[in-house]
């Protein structure tokens, strides 16, 4: 099996922490390893054959970060043109490499998870499926909440030569909380967490069945090949901004589902960054030196500066200290940082 880890985006939710320039995939936010390094620490575990795709602007941050990877094993995304042309300019530059049947399975740079056997375990079932079925395999996360903020895969009937995969009846954009509580509730659901093993092989017949301008894409991707050069730049630039789910996923009818066997967090929010981290006795996790924190519950508290930081008697709060700027906010309504930090971004 072939890897490929995704380590694109800017993490703007997690502002001021991550930033346009240095994003939440390359800070150290659950250990002492960045969100990438861990990644890539649960990859070496599955295949010796990893690739890296981040875009342009954070390569020398990620080449820095990995040192192990050579050169080759970096696809430069020349500029963020959504997870759909990603996923081809790295078919496209394997295919150079490694031909068109082994397994690729694509992961993310910027999810947390403890337990990495159950990973290793269910990547490598997903890798055995692919290469027999000659099928796209999801991997789904068991749901252990009405979340709203995730998509849903429903499960169909279960692959009788693999037990423990599903056929796909339905892909279910976010849901409102009363529909999250139903589909918690029927049990047949599972949180799309943006995971798939694929042979190359198989991708190509199912661009061609179903997204014929990604094939395409493909095909001049490929006969392009250099990954550096301004033609390929210029015509990669120039591509639609689009996400795999919509599409491609979404529209295979050549899918199977398994759900995993691990935990999983994607850590899109400073309530997400929170519940990843250690707590004390009263909920507070504080990172940073020069904190002062008095009488305060259920806070997540950061300081990035040498300037003291000082937090009294708040419950349900981030407070974060950067250079970048400072936030201050009720933990429940963090994820609407990335709305602020758009317009911070807009303004300079």
């Amino acid at each position: 099996m072939i890897i490929v880890i995704i380590a694109g985006g800017s993490g703007s939710r997690l502002w001021p922490l991550s930033t346009d320039i240095y994003p939440k995939q390359l800070l150290k936010l659950t250990n002492e390893l960045s969100m990438v390094q861990n990644t890539y620490e649960r990859a070496k575990l599955i295949s010796d054959d990893i690739y890296v795709i981040p875009d342009g602007s954070h390569i020398a941050h990620i080449k820095k970060q990995l040192p192990d990877l050579s050169d080759e094993q970096f696809i430069v995304e020349p500029t963020r043109r959504g997870t759909a042309n990603c996923v081809v300019e790295s078919l496209a530059y394997i295919q150079q490499k490694h031909g068109t049947s082994e397994p690729i399975a694509f992961i993310h740079a910027d999810h947390h998870i403890r337990d990495i056997k159950g990973f290793v375990r269910t990547f490598q079932s997903a890798s055995e499926i692919s290469a027999a079925m000659n099928k796209i395999v999801l991997i789904g996360i068991e749901p252990t909440s009405p979340a709203t903020g995730f998509g849903y895969i429903e499960k169909g009937h279960e692959e009788g030569a693999f037990k423990g995969s599903y056929s796909v009846d339905s892909f279910k954009e976010k849901p409102d909380f009363t529909t999250a509580k139903k589909y918690l509730k029927a049990g047949n659901y599972l949180w799309n967490c943006g995971y798939f093993v694929g042979s190359i092989k198989t991708f190509l017949s199912e661009m061609k069945a179903n997204a014929p301008q990604l094939y395409d894409n493909y095909l001049s991707l490929n006969r392009l090949k250099d990954i550096y050069s301004d033609e390929y730049k210029k015509f990669y630039v120039s591509l639609k901004t689009e996400v795999i789910d919509i599409a491609l996923i979404e529209k295979s009818k050549n899918l199977l589902v398994l759900p995993a066997v691990f935990d999983w967090m994607d850590v899109g929010s400073f309530k997400d960054l929170h519940e990843a981290n250690e707590s004390d006795e009263h909920g507070n996790h504080t990172k940073g030196n020069n904190i002062h924190s008095i009488e305060n519950e259920n806070a997540y508290i950061r300081n990035e500066t040498k300037k003291p930081l000082v937090v009294i008697g708040l419950d349900n709060v981030v407070v974060v200290n950067t250079d970048d700027g400072i936030l201050v906010a009720r933990k429940d309504l963090s994820h609407k940082v990335g709305e602020i930090s758009k317009k911070i971004k807009n303004t300079d």
